[in-house]
């Protein structure tokens, strides 16, 4: 069985943020890039599948040449070779999506897999596109997936708010991965080491020959209003309790 995992490198969840002037994209020096999380439980399931039905995981990313940094640590989890769609332009989601789905059927492929969203936009987009532009079946927010190669199909159990929803679909199909789904490995060192001698494709986006002409465009980014000065209670519980549930009516006005 084939596999693709898409993936993301994103700014780690911890970086401070900083905004040129006027500008609609962060500042990048000083940022620490990581794998987008919801990406790990991807690469996880993948390599799963692999052991348990034997064949081959392919990471595949897009972006500037620091992208490679996260392909390598894909190949270190265990991916056994990966594709780098090499490109400085900020693409929207409906340009990234149609880039990863030429790669797709370039490659071939049983299963593509990626992460539920990007922790930075957080658009939970580029999955259920790359499915579109595919013309494959999907099913999001998956936190149990069960694989029959034979049969080629899937059984799914996907999130929902306060409930969960069991899907069957046919293979080939793209699934997005949720929290929950399993618990990513760490890279040991041996594989870190087995992971610089293992392929890592370049493939510039100007050859696959696609339109990357933006149907969304960013006017303007804000950074979130500074957080006010924690207020600290001090004093008898009794009246610390009084003026605890003040504040909350009163200021908060959450009760």
């Amino acid at each position: 069985m084939k596999i693709l995992v898409m993936i993301k490198q994103v700014p780690d969840t911890a970086t401070k943020i900083r905004l040129n002037p006027g500008d609609v994209a962060i500042q990048t020096d000083g940022i620490k890039w990581v794998i987008n999380p919801y990406d790990e439980f991807a690469i996880e399931e993948c390599l799963r599948l692999r052991e348990k039905f034997g064949g081959e995981v392919v990471a595949v990313s897009l972006g500037p040449s620091r992208v490679e940094e996260a392909l390598r640590q894909a190949l270190a989890m265990g991916a056994d070779r990966a594709v780098h769609i090499t490109t400085d332009a900020a693409l929207d989601s409906l340009a990234a999506a149609k880039a990863l789905a030429q790669v797709a059927r370039d490659e071939g492929f049983d299963l593509v897999v990626t992460g539920k969203q990007a922790v930075d936009d957080d658009q939970a987009q580029v999955g259920p596109l790359v499915a579109v532009e595919l013309g494959l079946p999907q099913v999001t927010v998956v936190i149990k997936l069960e694989v029959d190669p034979e049969a080629k199909t899937i059984r799914a159990e996907r999130e929902l708010e306060g409930a969960s929803e069991i899907v069957e679909l046919p293979m080939p199909a793209v699934i997005t991965a949720q929290r929950g789904l399993n618990e990513p490995r760490y890279p040991t060192l041996p594989n870190i080491m087995k992971a610089k001698k293992k392929e890592l494709k370049p493939i510039a986006l100007d050859s696959l020959g696609i339109d990357t002409t933006p149907v969304v465009r960013i006017e303007a980014l804000t950074l979130p209003p500074e957080r006010p000065a924690a207020k600290i209670l001090t004093g008898e519980p009794e009246e610390t309790a009084k003026e605890l549930a003040r504040l909350l009516h009163e200021e908060a006005k959450v009760i």
